[in-house]
């Protein structure tokens, strides 16, 4: 641990974009100003714990820890591949058009209004 020593309005720096200010000084206690960039999480340590402590909580289902559940998935059943690439060269897509999609060219005059 670097251990060092400051007075009021006097900084720290860590790194380039973090700033560590002296405040104020009573009795026994310091009062730190600190500037980060806010993509960085700035927590005084037992408020850290405690989100730490959240987070694993919510990490667990039913306490199971989610990290294991791919361990007590069992696999589906296995797909024949034939069948499916049989329907592929059977029933080619059109190249102009996606499977699904439908035409409507014998529409595209209905929605004119007649006089």
């Amino acid at each position: 641990m670097l251990v060092l020593s400051r007075q009021r309005d006097e900084t720290i720096m860590i790194g380039d974009e973090i700033e560590i200010t002296v405040v104020d000084i009573r009795g026994d206690k310091v009062r730190l100003g600190i500037s980060a960039p806010t993509r960085i999480a700035v927590h005084r340590k037992e408020v850290y714990e405690a989100i730490k402590k959240e987070n694993e909580q919510a990490a667990t289902l039913n306490g199971v820890a989610l990290g294991s559940i791919p361990n007590k998935l069992s696999p589906g059943p296995q797909r024949n591949r034939s069948v499916a690439a049989s329907r592929l060269t059977t029933n080619p897509p059109s190249p102009d058009r996606f499977p699904g999609d439908t035409d409507h060219s014998e529409d595209a005059g209905s929605d004119r209004r007649t006089a």
